[in-house]
């Protein structure tokens, strides 16, 4: 099922699609009104996903979901920060060998532990094709910027979301924690995390939207990928519900 769904998504991303409707006007060249009308329909989304408007209609709703979590934390202190990517440059610092969406998330996991005492930060994601893990990094990054190993929990196997989720099940239970990831991604990361009977509170990062406003854009485009990844993947979180998969 996790292949099935990465290869599902990865066909069914903007661009990919984008590409798709340019190929199949290749292909009936020799029908040029159908080919226009393909041609036509691919123009025009690159223009709407390159604009504002792919801000204001596929971003801003799932990254005004929930809002910066700057509230002191009590009691025993649990932060985890969910995956994303690094590179393999394994002479760079560890904070260098994380992608800018991973370096993001992490920075905002270590402030989120200065609101609370002895807070433990938990670090996870799978090694995929690279070297290490993605957790075994994000961990070194942590202590580079200050927070003791002994403090410091890994999930090196999670693959995604919902393996994050049950791997973090097995540690805190219904303990309260802050559950720190992209804005665009919390929305779905907080429905699986609740529905695995967990008790996260959000403190999205890592924010897309700006006030700035740009005729075309690559960064929109950029924003609305992952919008798009995330409009995908809770569609598939209703697929797996249909099924009682979840």
């Amino acid at each position: 099922m996790f292949v099935l769904k990465k290869i599902l998504s990865k066909f069914l991303m903007p661009l990919s699609l984008i590409a798709i409707l340019i190929g199949v006007a290749w292909l009936f060249i020799y029908r040029p009104r159908f080919a226009r009308v393909i041609l036509s329909l691919a123009f025009l989304s690159i223009i709407f996903l390159s604009t504002h408007l792919s801000h204001t209609y596929l971003v801003s709703p799932l990254e005004t979901s929930f809002t910066v979590n700057s509230k002191p934390i009590n009691g025993k202190c649990y932060v985890m920060v969910l995956g994303s990517g690094h590179n393999d440059y394994t002479e760079l610092p560890a904070t260098q060998q994380l992608s800018n969406t991973g370096l993001s998330r992490l920075i905002e996991g270590i402030r989120q532990t200065k609101l609370g005492h002895n807070c433990y930060l938990i670090v996870s994601g799978y090694k995929g094709h690279s070297v290490r893990s993605h957790a075994e990094v994000s961990a070194e990054a942590a202590e580079e910027l200050g927070i003791p190993k002994d403090r410091i929990i890994q999930f090196p196997l999670a693959k995604d979301t919902i393996e994050e989720a049950e791997y973090a099940k097995s540690v805190l239970d219904n303990h309260p924690f802050r559950l720190v990831t992209s804005a665009t991604h919390m929305k779905r990361a907080m429905r699986i995390f609740k529905d695995k009977g967990l008790t996260p509170q959000a403190a999205p990062t890592d924010f897309a939207v700006t006030t700035q406003w740009h005729e075309l854009s690559a960064n929109y485009l950029l924003s609305a990928q992952k919008a798009m990844h995330e409009y995908i993947g809770m569609a598939w979180i209703n697929i797996k519900g249909w099924f009682g998969e979840l």
